[in-house]
C-alpha cells in the first residue's frame, strides 16, 4: 500500500499484517508477529515482497533498493500453492516448480513495473505517407521486442527507416 498512489489490486488491508492474517485465515489475537506469519505464509503459498522507488519516476521489483528515503517494501505478489497446482496439473509443489513460479512473479512485477515508469511501446510502418501497419503496447525494453516486431512486419524487400 502506498499513501500517494494505487498500485496492485484493490484490497481492504492496511498493511502486511493483515494481508498475511487473511491468507493464513487468522484472527487479528493470534500472537504472531509479521515474521512468523510470513514463514506460515510461504507453507501455503509462493509469495514475494514488492519493493517501490519513487524518485522522478517509479521503478518495482522484488529484491529491494539501496536507497532508504525514496523507496520501500509496499506489498507482496503472491499465489496460492492450491492455485499452483491447478495451473501446473500437479499434486505436490516441488522446489523446482517452486522457483519456476517465483520467477513468473518476479516477471509479473517487472512487466507492471515497466507499464508505471512508461516503458510501453508501439509502431507505425508508412508507405510514402500513408499508414499500412501499426501495432501498439509493447512492454519493457524497446529494442529487443517492439523493434524486432516492427521490422518483421515490413516485407524483406522494402528498407525500414525506424525514428
Amino acid at each position: 500500500m502506498h499513501p500517494r498512489y494505487q498500485l496492485g489490486d484493490n484490497h481492504r488491508f492496511i498493511g502486511g499484517r493483515e494481508f498475511l492474517l487473511d491468507l493464513l485465515d487468522l484472527g487479528e489475537n493470534c500472537g504472531l508477529d509479521v515474521d512468523q506469519l510470513l514463514s506460515r505464509a510461504e507453507k501455503i503459498a509462493i509469495i514475494l515482497p514488492v519493493y517501490l522507488y519513487d524518485h522522478s519516476g517509479l521503478v518495482m521489483n522484488t529484491t529491494g533498493f539501496h536507497c532508504p528515503w525514496d523507496s520501500g517494501q509496499i506489498g507482496f505478489i503472491y499465489v496460492t500453492c492450491a492455485d499452483v497446482r491447478a495451473e501446473y496439473s500437479v499434486n505436490r509443489v516441488s522446489p523446482q516448480l517452486r522457483n519456476k513460479v517465483a520467477g513468473v512473479l518476479r516477471q509479473e512485477v517487472q512487466t507492471y513495473s515497466d507499464y508505471v515508469s512508461g516503458a510501453v511501446y508501439g509502431y507505425v510502418i508508412e508507405d510514402d505517407g500513408e499508414e499500412v501497419e501499426s501495432c501498439w503496447g509493447f512492454i519493457g525494453a524497446y529494442e529487443s521486442y517492439c523493434l524486432k516486431e516492427a521490422r518483421d512486419s515490413v516485407p524483406r524487400s522494402e528498407a525500414l527507416s525506424v525514428f
